[in-house]
């Protein structure tokens, strides 16, 4: 860093994405993203919008908030869209979170609300899970502090039951809980509806992954008209114009191509079923994913091991070399194809280990 560097960031660790080499043709299974492209009617809409990038974008969304209020089953004044969800998230820690209000959550999960509570100055908790990696009830109950969880979790993949969720939104009348469902679509049930019930309830979720979208850059955020008060009055100090037309015709699109957008999620769940069955006949121990990827380990490798033999022979996983988790892998879930060729390799690997 420079010596111009602001002594107020000397702390900060920035978040680290997945890997992206370019060194050779590579499986993509370590970042999340969708085997499938977007849909024909998303690429058709931003195609037609790329005619006018001289002007700029709309920055109340009317379009994209219009045809998302009508699937999501809210009013357009209880939805908020963003550059990707990562700074609806950002935007929830500026607006809801102070010295007086810390943040607080899991010790194992999504990177980036670290990374968020570090930027902004905002003191912060994070809570241990319990031993099998699922959350303790009881560590949420009356906190004076705005909390973050990522249903399903990452990168665990394991899910909390709606009814879990609302315990924990119930307990907390005073605080913003803010619910992120990147991964919802593979499986889980989504916890939109109870924002009608709780006006300190946000649901947070992305296009990225059940929609083919991280390369768009598109999420949201659904709440009491209040919240989303509270988000836009950051929006517009920051960036109005966070949504490119593009993004937002192609997310219009997504949104209207619901028979896409089903199929493709049935298809992943489908492959991740398979993958889990055929891991366990390999001696991995997986655990149960409502995501579009899975955490499994086998004692038989290290997780470290294991990622570098697969990256070798051209397939990428995800591995974090911190404690707890170190044993484990994190697969994403491609196409049929790809994931024959992951348990192809995999049989391999531990073949070459005899």
């Amino acid at each position: 860093m420079s010596r111009f560097f602001s002594a107020k960031y000397n702390t900060l660790t920035p978040y680290t994405p997945g890997e992206q080499p370019r060194d050779q043709q590579y499986i993509k299974l370590n970042t999340n993203e969708s085997p499938f492209p977007p849909s024909p009617l998303a690429q058709q809409r931003a195609q037609e919008e790329a005619a006018m990038l001289q002007l700029y974008s709309d920055p109340t969304c009317v379009s994209l908030t219009s045809a998302a209020a009508k699937a999501l089953g809210v009013a357009a004044d209880e939805i908020l869209f963003s550059n990707g969800s990562d700074e609806v998230l950002n935007f929830a820690f500026m607006a809801f979170c102070d010295a007086d209000t810390p943040a607080i959550f899991p010790d194992i999960t999504y990177g980036f609300y670290k990374v968020f509570a570090q930027l902004n100055g905002i003191p912060y908790e994070q809570i241990p899970l319990k031993e099998d990696f699922t959350i303790d009830l009881r560590d949420y109950a009356a906190r004076n502090a705005t909390i973050f969880i990522a249903n399903p979790n990452a990168p665990t993949g394991l899910y909390l039951s709606l009814d879990k969720i609302e315990q924990i939104v119930k307990n907390n009348p005073c605080s913003v809980v803010v619910i992120d469902e990147a991964y919802i679509d593979f499986g889980g049930e989504s916890a939109i509806p109870l924002t009608k019930k709780y006006d300190n309830l946000l649901v947070v979720q992305t296009f990225s992954k059940s929609r083919s979208m991280a390369g768009a850059r598109l999420g949201f955020a659904v709440g009491c008209k209040n919240l989303i008060q509270d988000l836009n009055t950051i929006k517009y100090s920051t960036n109005p114009y966070n949504v490119n037309r593009m993004t937002m015709a192609a997310g219009v699109g997504a949104l209207e191509d619901v028979d896409y957008f089903r199929g493709n999620c049935r298809a992943i769940m489908d492959n991740r079923s398979w993958t889990t069955s055929e891991l366990a006949k390999l001696g991995f121990t997986t655990l149960p994913s409502l995501t579009n990827f899975v955490f499994t380990k086998n004692e038989a490798i290290s997780g470290k091991e294991f990622y570098l033999k697969l990256k070798s022979k051209g397939i990428l996983v995800r591995h974090f070399d911190i404690p707890r988790l170190t044993d484990y892998v994190r697969v994403t879930i491609g196409s049929a194809e790809q994931m024959a060729a992951f348990i192809r390799t995999t049989k391999e690997i531990l073949e070459e280990m005899k």
